[in-house]
């Protein structure tokens, strides 16, 4: 994909679990980081931004591990000031 938008995760079937009913698809967690980032700066963090809570993985090479969509978001709450809201 050109145009530097966010790498296509929405088909995936990990979920994102939380204070929700049911459970948030990873488009929601592309949707989340985009609200908390911006377009642009939410792409870098995901590609550049090493969290310790993802033992030292990017968001990127954790999602491509397989590693679960809401551990990976609690990592992204935990490590920024992310609004009550998006929480």
């Amino acid at each position: 994909m050109t145009g530097g938008s966010a790498p296509q995760r929405g088909t995936r079937s990990r979920c994102l679990e939380g204070q929700y009913a049911g459970r948030v698809r990873l488009t929601e967690f592309w949707a989340r980081m985009r609200a908390q980032f911006g377009d642009v700066y939410a792409q870098s963090v995901a590609k550049d931004f090493v969290f310790e809570k993802l033992n030292g993985r990017t968001i990127d090479r954790a999602l491509a591990d397989g590693e679960d969509t809401k551990l990976v978001w609690r990592a992204v709450v935990d490590t920024f000031d992310v609004p009550q809201r998006l929480r």
